[in-house]
């Protein structure tokens, strides 16, 4: 779905002191990311702590960034392993003004490619917004198969793409080739973004776009607009930090850290996730500081 956009940033959940949910900081982030290049924003996936965040917290989070982000897509994170609370919860988060919602395929249960399709159909048909898949099996512990995200495509009109984070570009390159119009597909990680969109992706629902969207967003437009030349050298450019967000301390603690070497300070994290190392975080402030994005 292009009216989403290009580029996506997911948002970290910015806390205090206390590990409160900062929801100004929040609408500050917002209005930071759309006014660095950003098309839209995706509010408590699994960068913004979604598993830690209650359902009070999200749906809070939801109209502020919304009103922050004003005419600015915002895509919520609404999915759970359980279907009869992932429709409570995506109704409620509808009613917020967002513009649509980001399932993610149910963890843990391990559900079958049947219940995978029988899960989100029955969802769309309950829900009155465009669902985007969130294919994410490093996280979920199943893969959804590019065979049963086609068969939900065609099968429910507000299926309107996938995030696609398997890092199978086999498997998404056949989503690609069979993709209905208004279908889009969008990488789940930052490094591939560049192969997802040679397979025939739209753009990237990014990580490292907190702190370099200029970047990303020239190198997604560089490649649309056929100077596959400039987009490879963009993002030979951005390989050093692509690798450090995703070092063992893990996301969303070093993307905060990258932040705060920024200048732009989202607090810390809540248990189980513990902020990023001292070795991560000296390489997260040298490599911003080598892009010459440090504060």
């Amino acid at each position: 779905m292009e009216a989403l956009g290009r580029l996506l940033t997911a948002m970290v959940t910015p806390f205090d002191a206390d590990l409160r949910v900062d929801y100004e900081r929040a609408a500050e982030l917002a209005v930071r990311l759309l006014a660095h290049g950003n098309d839209g924003l995706v509010v408590s996936g699994t960068t913004g702590e979604s598993p830690t965040l209650s359902d009070e917290e999200k749906l809070q989070l939801f109209r502020v960034v919304k009103e922050a982000a004003g005419e600015g897509p915002v895509v919520a994170g609404t999915g759970s392993n359980d279907f009869e609370h992932t429709v409570h919860f995506s109704r409620e988060a509808a009613a917020t003004g967002v513009d649509a919602l980001l399932i993610v395929g149910p963890y843990y249960n391990k559900p079958s490619q049947e219940g995978y399709f029988q899960h989100f159909s029955r969802l769309a048909a309950a829900v009155d917004l465009p669902l985007i898949i969130y294919n994410i099996p490093g996280r979920t512990g199943s893969n959804i198969t590019a065979e049963t995200q086609l068969r939900l495509a065609a099968a429910c009109d507000t299926v309107v793409g996938a995030k696609e984070g398997s890092g199978d570009i086999a498997q998404i390159g056949r989503l690609c080739a069979g993709a209905p119009e208004g279908f889009s597909v969008w990488s789940g990680d930052d490094g591939v973004t560049l192969p997802v969109m040679a397979v025939g992706g739209l753009g990237v629902i990014s990580v490292v776009a907190h702190v370099v969207a200029p970047e990303m967003k020239e190198m997604i437009e560089a490649y649309h607009s056929g100077n596959v030349r400039r987009a490879a050298s963009v993002h030979q450019r951005l390989l050093p930090l692509f690798k450090a967000a995703f070092q063992p301390s893990g996301n969303p603690a070093c993307i905060k850290r990258a932040l705060q070497a920024c200048g732009f300070d989202c607090g810390g994290l809540r248990l189980p996730l513990v902020e990023a190392s001292a070795g991560d975080t000296e390489e997260i402030v040298r490599v911003c500081k080598e892009l010459g994005i440090a504060a």
